[in-house]
Protein backbone atom coordinates (compact mmCIF):
# COMPACT_ATOMS: atom_id res chain seq x y z
CA UNK A 1 0.00 0.00 0.00
CA UNK A 2 1.09 3.55 -0.86
CA UNK A 3 2.12 5.67 1.85
CA UNK A 4 -0.18 8.42 2.46
CA UNK A 5 1.36 11.84 0.75
CA UNK A 6 2.74 14.12 2.72
CA UNK A 7 1.97 17.24 1.11
CA UNK A 8 -1.45 18.14 2.06
CA UNK A 9 -2.56 20.73 4.16
CA UNK A 10 -4.38 17.23 6.54
CA UNK A 11 -1.28 15.23 6.64
CA UNK A 12 0.89 18.05 7.23
CA UNK A 13 -1.06 18.76 10.22
CA UNK A 14 -1.34 15.52 11.36
CA UNK A 15 2.52 15.38 11.07
CA UNK A 16 3.59 18.56 12.63
CA UNK A 17 1.33 17.69 15.91
CA UNK A 18 2.26 13.92 15.79
CA UNK A 19 5.94 15.10 16.76
CA UNK A 20 4.90 18.58 18.40
CA UNK A 21 6.94 20.30 15.63
CA UNK A 22 7.44 23.79 15.93
CA UNK A 23 8.68 26.04 13.13
CA UNK A 24 11.69 27.86 13.34
CA UNK A 25 11.77 31.12 11.54
CA UNK A 26 15.64 31.71 11.49
CA UNK A 27 15.62 28.37 9.49
CA UNK A 28 13.10 29.49 6.54
CA UNK A 29 10.60 26.74 7.11
CA UNK A 30 7.62 26.96 5.17
CA UNK A 31 6.37 23.39 4.06
CA UNK A 32 4.66 23.08 0.69
CA UNK A 33 0.69 21.49 0.65
CA UNK A 34 0.11 21.49 -2.89
CA UNK A 35 0.35 18.37 -4.57
CA UNK A 36 0.09 20.16 -8.05
CA UNK A 37 3.70 21.88 -7.83
CA UNK A 38 5.68 19.24 -5.95
CA UNK A 39 4.32 17.47 -9.36
CA UNK A 40 5.43 20.19 -11.39
CA UNK A 41 8.75 20.19 -9.25
CA UNK A 42 9.43 16.83 -10.09
CA UNK A 43 8.46 16.40 -13.49
CA UNK A 44 10.88 19.39 -14.79
CA UNK A 45 13.72 17.92 -13.41
CA UNK A 46 13.29 14.70 -15.94
CA UNK A 47 14.59 12.18 -13.53
CA UNK A 48 14.09 8.86 -13.97
CA UNK A 49 15.23 5.56 -12.31
CA UNK A 50 19.03 5.84 -13.86
CA UNK A 51 18.91 8.88 -12.29
CA UNK A 52 19.91 10.82 -9.28
CA UNK A 53 18.22 13.82 -6.71
CA UNK A 54 20.02 15.83 -4.20
CA UNK A 55 17.36 17.41 -2.36
CA UNK A 56 18.52 20.57 0.23
CA UNK A 57 16.23 21.18 2.74
CA UNK A 58 13.60 18.32 2.93
CA UNK A 59 11.15 19.75 5.80
CA UNK A 60 8.73 16.80 6.48
CA UNK A 61 9.47 14.92 3.09
CA UNK A 62 6.85 16.18 0.67
CA UNK A 63 8.87 16.89 -2.49
CA UNK A 64 11.46 13.84 -1.33
CA UNK A 65 8.49 11.09 -1.27
CA UNK A 66 7.36 12.21 -4.79
CA UNK A 67 11.38 12.16 -5.92
CA UNK A 68 11.77 8.77 -4.51
CA UNK A 69 8.56 8.17 -7.04
CA UNK A 70 10.65 9.05 -9.97
CA UNK A 71 14.56 8.61 -9.56
CA UNK A 72 16.89 5.48 -8.82
CA UNK A 73 18.43 7.26 -5.71
CA UNK A 74 17.59 10.19 -3.35
CA UNK A 75 19.74 11.57 -0.83
CA UNK A 76 17.99 14.90 1.17
CA UNK A 77 20.59 16.66 3.33
CA UNK A 78 18.65 18.45 6.01
CA UNK A 79 19.75 21.16 8.91
CA UNK A 80 17.17 20.93 11.24
CA UNK A 81 18.10 17.74 13.55
CA UNK A 82 14.85 17.51 14.96
CA UNK A 83 13.29 16.58 11.38
CA UNK A 84 15.69 13.94 10.63
CA UNK A 85 13.34 10.99 12.48
CA UNK A 86 10.03 12.06 11.13
CA UNK A 87 11.62 11.91 7.78
CA UNK A 88 13.01 8.99 8.43
CA UNK A 89 9.64 7.86 9.54
CA UNK A 90 7.71 9.16 6.81
CA UNK A 91 10.42 7.18 4.46
CA UNK A 92 10.83 4.23 5.88
CA UNK A 93 9.01 2.54 3.08
CA UNK A 94 12.44 4.11 0.80
CA UNK A 95 14.92 2.63 0.55
CA UNK A 96 16.58 4.10 -1.80
CA UNK A 97 16.19 7.57 0.04
CA UNK A 98 19.35 8.29 2.18
CA UNK A 99 18.37 11.23 4.96
CA UNK A 100 21.71 13.16 5.80
CA UNK A 101 21.72 15.21 8.75
CA UNK A 102 24.07 18.40 7.64
CA UNK A 103 24.36 21.97 6.73
CA UNK A 104 24.97 21.80 2.91
CA UNK A 105 27.07 24.89 2.70
CA UNK A 106 29.52 23.16 5.04
CA UNK A 107 29.28 19.78 3.65
CA UNK A 108 32.29 18.36 1.23
CA UNK A 109 29.73 17.76 -1.89
CA UNK A 110 31.97 16.13 -4.17
CA UNK A 111 32.93 13.29 -1.41
CA UNK A 112 28.75 13.46 -0.75
CA UNK A 113 28.42 12.50 -4.38
CA UNK A 114 31.12 10.06 -4.84
CA UNK A 115 29.69 8.46 -1.94
CA UNK A 116 25.39 8.75 -2.71
CA UNK A 117 25.56 8.65 -6.22
CA UNK A 118 28.29 6.20 -8.19
CA UNK A 119 25.39 3.88 -9.23
CA UNK A 120 23.66 6.77 -11.08
CA UNK A 121 24.16 8.01 -14.71
CA UNK A 122 22.72 11.70 -13.85
CA UNK A 123 22.00 13.93 -10.89
CA UNK A 124 19.92 16.69 -10.20
CA UNK A 125 19.68 19.20 -7.44
CA UNK A 126 15.31 19.41 -6.54
CA UNK A 127 14.91 21.42 -3.69
CA UNK A 128 12.48 23.95 -1.79
CA UNK A 129 15.17 26.26 -0.74
CA UNK A 130 14.77 28.73 2.55
CA UNK A 131 15.04 31.98 1.15
CA UNK A 132 18.16 33.34 3.55
CA UNK A 133 20.35 31.08 1.97
CA UNK A 134 19.27 30.86 -1.66
CA UNK A 135 22.21 32.58 -3.48
CA UNK A 136 24.76 31.04 -1.48
CA UNK A 137 23.29 27.30 -1.70
CA UNK A 138 23.52 27.79 -5.89
CA UNK A 139 26.25 29.58 -6.05
CA UNK A 140 28.37 26.99 -4.09
CA UNK A 141 26.38 24.13 -6.29
CA UNK A 142 27.55 25.97 -9.75
CA UNK A 143 31.32 27.18 -8.77
CA UNK A 144 32.08 23.54 -7.55
CA UNK A 145 31.13 21.99 -11.00
CA UNK A 146 29.27 19.03 -9.57
CA UNK A 147 28.16 16.63 -12.24
CA UNK A 148 25.16 17.97 -12.32
CA UNK A 149 22.38 17.50 -15.39
CA UNK A 150 19.81 20.58 -13.87
CA UNK A 151 19.06 22.09 -10.47
CA UNK A 152 15.28 22.81 -10.45
CA UNK A 153 14.47 24.82 -6.96
CA UNK A 154 11.74 26.62 -5.66
CA UNK A 155 12.90 30.42 -4.67
CA UNK A 156 11.71 33.96 -3.97
CA UNK A 157 9.89 35.04 -7.16
CA UNK A 158 12.11 38.37 -7.27
CA UNK A 159 15.11 36.08 -7.17
CA UNK A 160 14.08 33.73 -9.83
CA UNK A 161 13.14 36.48 -11.94
CA UNK A 162 16.55 38.41 -11.28
CA UNK A 163 18.26 34.99 -12.26
CA UNK A 164 16.30 34.26 -15.66
CA UNK A 165 16.49 38.22 -16.65
CA UNK A 166 18.06 39.64 -19.52
CA UNK A 167 20.11 42.47 -20.24
CA UNK A 168 18.71 45.64 -20.12
CA UNK A 169 15.78 45.56 -17.34
CA UNK A 170 15.89 46.31 -13.57
CA UNK A 171 16.29 42.82 -12.84
CA UNK A 172 18.97 42.14 -14.44
CA UNK A 173 22.35 42.00 -12.67
CA UNK A 174 25.47 40.69 -11.18
CA UNK A 175 23.11 37.31 -9.98
CA UNK A 176 21.74 36.97 -13.50
CA UNK A 177 25.22 36.78 -15.01
CA UNK A 178 26.93 34.54 -12.60
CA UNK A 179 23.95 31.76 -12.98
CA UNK A 180 23.39 32.46 -16.70
CA UNK A 181 27.28 32.04 -17.40
CA UNK A 182 26.88 28.55 -15.76
CA UNK A 183 23.16 27.71 -16.58
CA UNK A 184 20.50 28.12 -18.96
CA UNK A 185 17.35 29.34 -16.97
CA UNK A 186 13.88 29.17 -17.41
CA UNK A 187 11.33 30.06 -15.09
CA UNK A 188 9.05 26.66 -14.45
CA UNK A 189 5.86 28.21 -12.53
CA UNK A 190 4.80 30.92 -10.31
CA UNK A 191 3.75 29.52 -6.67
CA UNK A 192 1.42 31.62 -4.79
CA UNK A 193 1.91 32.53 -1.02
CA UNK A 194 -1.36 30.48 0.17
CA UNK A 195 0.44 26.94 -0.37
CA UNK A 196 2.55 26.94 2.51
CA UNK A 197 2.20 26.40 6.00
CA UNK A 198 3.12 28.90 7.52
CA UNK A 199 2.29 30.93 4.81
CA UNK A 200 5.73 33.08 3.93
CA UNK A 201 5.29 37.09 3.41
CA UNK A 202 6.09 36.76 -0.60
CA UNK A 203 5.40 34.72 -3.78
CA UNK A 204 7.72 32.03 -4.90
CA UNK A 205 8.86 30.48 -8.29
CA UNK A 206 10.15 27.82 -9.25
CA UNK A 207 12.66 28.22 -11.68
CA UNK A 208 14.67 25.33 -13.79
CA UNK A 209 19.05 25.85 -14.34
CA UNK A 210 20.22 22.89 -16.76
CA UNK A 211 24.11 23.68 -16.70
CA UNK A 212 25.93 23.86 -19.89
CA UNK A 213 28.60 22.05 -20.83
CA UNK A 214 30.95 24.85 -20.51
CA UNK A 215 30.37 28.33 -19.73
CA UNK A 216 28.61 30.75 -21.50
CA UNK A 217 31.44 33.11 -22.31
CA UNK A 218 35.22 32.24 -22.32
CA UNK A 219 37.15 34.12 -20.08
CA UNK A 220 41.23 33.75 -19.32
CA UNK A 221 40.13 34.12 -15.22
CA UNK A 222 36.41 34.08 -14.06
CA UNK A 223 37.49 35.45 -11.33
CA UNK A 224 38.82 38.60 -12.78
CA UNK A 225 35.30 38.38 -14.76
CA UNK A 226 33.31 38.31 -11.56
CA UNK A 227 34.90 41.41 -10.24
CA UNK A 228 34.48 42.92 -13.63
CA UNK A 229 30.92 42.20 -13.61
CA UNK A 230 30.13 43.09 -9.88
CA UNK A 231 32.11 46.59 -10.07
CA UNK A 232 29.67 47.48 -13.17
CA UNK A 233 26.77 46.96 -10.85
CA UNK A 234 28.04 48.61 -7.76
CA UNK A 235 25.61 51.78 -8.47
CA UNK A 236 23.34 50.44 -10.46
CA UNK A 237 22.34 54.20 -11.41
CA UNK A 238 26.15 55.52 -12.61
CA UNK A 239 27.75 54.66 -15.59
CA UNK A 240 30.02 51.57 -16.33
CA UNK A 241 33.07 54.08 -16.77
CA UNK A 242 32.12 55.59 -12.80
CA UNK A 243 31.66 52.54 -11.38
CA UNK A 244 34.42 50.31 -13.22
CA UNK A 245 37.06 53.64 -12.12
CA UNK A 246 37.12 52.03 -8.41
CA UNK A 247 38.53 49.00 -10.06
CA UNK A 248 41.51 50.72 -11.58
CA UNK A 249 41.57 54.23 -9.20
CA UNK A 250 40.78 58.07 -10.56
CA UNK A 251 44.39 58.50 -12.16
CA UNK A 252 43.31 56.44 -14.72
CA UNK A 253 39.91 57.00 -15.90
CA UNK A 254 40.92 58.53 -18.88
CA UNK A 255 43.06 55.53 -20.05
CA UNK A 256 39.55 53.39 -18.58
CA UNK A 257 36.97 55.50 -20.87
CA UNK A 258 39.55 54.79 -23.93
CA UNK A 259 40.10 51.52 -23.27
CA UNK A 260 36.37 50.78 -23.39
CA UNK A 261 35.72 52.91 -26.58
CA UNK A 262 38.75 51.12 -28.09
CA UNK A 263 36.95 47.77 -27.24
CA UNK A 264 33.34 48.94 -28.78
CA UNK A 265 31.52 49.35 -25.52
CA UNK A 266 29.89 53.05 -24.66
CA UNK A 267 31.72 54.34 -21.45
CA UNK A 268 28.47 56.11 -20.98
CA UNK A 269 26.35 52.74 -21.44
CA UNK A 270 25.36 51.19 -18.10
CA UNK A 271 26.10 47.50 -16.19
CA UNK A 272 22.69 46.15 -17.15
CA UNK A 273 22.52 46.76 -20.28
CA UNK A 274 25.64 44.80 -21.03
CA UNK A 275 25.51 41.22 -21.98
CA UNK A 276 27.72 38.21 -20.65
CA UNK A 277 30.09 38.53 -23.78
CA UNK A 278 30.37 42.34 -23.75
CA UNK A 279 31.75 41.88 -19.93
CA UNK A 280 33.81 39.05 -20.80
CA UNK A 281 35.59 41.67 -23.75
CA UNK A 282 35.50 44.10 -20.80
CA UNK A 283 37.72 41.63 -18.72
CA UNK A 284 39.87 40.56 -21.46
CA UNK A 285 41.12 43.80 -22.07
CA UNK A 286 41.62 44.96 -18.51
CA UNK A 287 44.08 41.58 -18.20
CA UNK A 288 45.64 42.99 -21.59
CA UNK A 289 46.33 46.20 -20.34
CA UNK A 290 47.53 45.18 -16.50
CA UNK A 291 45.02 45.71 -14.61
CA UNK A 292 43.85 42.74 -12.45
Amino acid sequence: MKAAEVGTPKRTKEIIAKYGFSFKKSLGQNFLIDQNILHNIVAAAELDKSKGALEIGPGIGALTQQLAEEAGTVTAVEIDQRLIPILRDVLAEQPHVEVIHGDVLKLDLKQLFQEQFSKVERVSVVANLPYYVTTPILMKLLEERLPLENIVVMIQKEVAQRMAAKPGGKEYGSLSVAVQYYCEPKLVCIVPHTVFIPQPNVDSAVIKLTLRDTPAVEVPDEDHYFRIVQGSFTQRRKTLANNLTSLVGKENREALTELLTASGIDPTRRGETLSLEEFAVISRAFLAKGWG
